[in-house]
């Protein structure tokens, strides 16, 4: 029988002992292990390719992000995502139920797999990045969401070690408009398209959720194909309320003359006029200066519910 492994991160919002046992007994012979610290994922999930022909990962998208770093570039091993996060994008997005232990029952169950591609952003080795490629799964934000991800992870974690919920990021994105009075003028360059005030780049659709609310800033993003990128180019105060509409009420919108849009794009390149934030999955990296994003096609098996197959 094939072996199985299940990685999971016992900090992620969701994850509890009852909710880890539940997950085992549906997923059956399995071997549990659970993440110590920052980066323990990755080499977890580098180790498994060795020894396992599937693996699980019960966390929340940070767990995720590390999971496909640690798999290197054309291993066989199949992936399932199992949402353990307050928010868990990727498995959501893959169709994966909401419920871990539903998902797990799912996952474990389905012999449908399929191949997806993934992002992968190149900065110099002044960033936090060192000059090591890092790939992404949803999606990745220089500038606004980056610097949104980074006020939340100022107010630290809960006494569990769990990370601020929904809430938290509302009124972080209340205090960040207010701090730049709702204006967000020209900070980077899009090499061959011009200048924006920040960059969203999407591997998918949607980038994120607000809650149950999906926030589609590029709807034609899709796993199969490049990557795509929504880029305002100067951004005022009366802008906002239309920009919002756009992505939460309006998804089949995809172009604007002041929004700066690839679709299926296989490399993009931005350089910034001063350090910016870059966030990757909803993590912060740091700031970054010039720096490269690349589609890595057809670059993950992952494991989904027959009816969700692409």
């Amino acid at each position: 029988m094939a072996r199985a492994i299940l990685i999971v991160n016992p900090q992620a919002s969701r994850v509890t002992p009852e909710i880890v046992a539940a997950v085992e007994r549906e997923l059956g012979d399995v071997e549990m292990v659970l993440t110590e610290r920052v980066g323990h994922a990755a080499e977890l999930a580098e180790s498994a390719c060795d020894t396992a022909d599937r693996v699980y990962v019960l966390s929340g998208d940070g767990g995720f992000n590390e999971v496909v770093n640690g798999i290197e570039p054309g291993a066989e091993i199949e992936v399932g995502f199992l949402p353990g996060g307050g928010t868990s994008v990727l498995p959501r997005a893959l169709g994966v139920p909401r419920d871990p232990v539903e998902a797990a029952r799912a996952l474990a169950a389905s012999r449908t797999t399929i191949c997806i591609g993934l992002g992968r952003v190149e900065a110099p080795s002044n960033t936090v990045l060192q000059g090591q490629a890092r790939r992404f799964t949803f999606s990745a934000g220089i500038g606004l969401d980056a610097e949104l991800v980074r006020g939340v992870d100022t107010l630290g974690r809960h006494s569990d070690g769990r990370r601020p919920g929904d809430t938290a990021f509302a009124l972080e994105l209340a205090r960040l408009l207010v701090s730049h009075r709702g204006r967000f003028e020209p900070a980077l360059t899009v090499l061959g398209r011009g200048r924006a005030a920040f960059a969203l780049v999407a591997n998918c659709d949607p980038y994120s959720y607000v809650g149950r609310v999906p926030l589609r800033v590029a709807p034609r993003a899709r796993f199969e194909l490049g990557l795509d990128l929504v880029a305002p180019a100067d951004v005022r105060a009366y802008d906002l309320p239309r920009l919002a509409w756009w992505a939460l009420v309006r998804p089949r919108q995809t172009e604007a003359v002041d929004v700066i849009t690839l679709h299926d794009a296989d490399r993009i390149e931005l350089e910034c006029d001063r350090p910016l934030p870059l966030q990757l999955d909803g993590e912060d990296m740091g700031d970054v200066t010039d720096l490269g994003f690349e589609a890595e096609r057809d670059a993950l098996r992952v494991v989904v519910s027959g009816m969700n197959a692409a």
